[in-house]
Formats: structure tokens, sequence, C-alpha cells
């Protein structure tokens, strides 16, 4: 499918508090996720290249030790294999984009 609209997406919880709509392409996975205030992303890595894109919210996430305070507009982009981990300040809006397919997510 080349078009979708997001309310016609199934949610998925991935972790507590952080829930989302997945798309997935050949070579990658596109997710729109809303994540509660309080809610933790603990750490961990993976062979997945990751660009978070926060829309809206404060969220504090640390890739490789280096720990920011990510608001509204911010980027950040993990390696593939980087730790990183997470916490939302407040209620957020992210775009998690991941390369290749996250498999584990369909």
């Amino acid at each position: 499918m080349i078009f979708h609209n997001l309310k016609n997406l199934e949610k998925k919880e991935l972790l507590p508090g952080i829930v989302g709509n997945l798309i997935h392409t050949d070579t990658m996975t596109i997710g729109y996720f809303n994540i509660s205030k309080g809610a933790v992303l603990p750490a961990h890595s993976h062979i997945h290249e990751q660009v978070t894109s926060l829309l809206e919210g404060e969220f504090e996430m640390t890739v490789a030790g280096e720990t920011q305070l990510l608001l509204a507009g911010s980027v950040a982009t993990i390696p593939a294999n980087a730790e990183h981990s997470g916490k939302a300040l407040t209620d957020c809006k992210v775009i998690d984009v991941f390369n290749p397919v996250r498999e584990d997510y369909k």
C-alpha cells in the first residue's frame, strides 16, 4: 500500500505508556507514537539506525552516554547498536524511523 491514514491503522503498545501506529516498507519502519508523561524507555540497543523526531512535549534521551532534553523540533539520530534510553517528562508525540525494517514490530 502506498497511502496510509493513521486513523485506520491498529495501535500497538510497545511498552507501558508508549503507544503508536506503525508503517512498514521494504526497507524501513516508521512509528507515530504517543508517549505518556513518566513513561520510561529502558536502556537498549538494536541493529537498526533510528531517527527520533519530537513533535510535542519534553523527552529526556540518552544516546551512547550523552543525555539531552528533546523539545518540539528536536531530532536525535541514533546509530545502529548504540545504547539508548529515555523518559517522557510530559506527554509527547514522536515519529521514529528505523532502518532496516523492525520485524519485531510487525
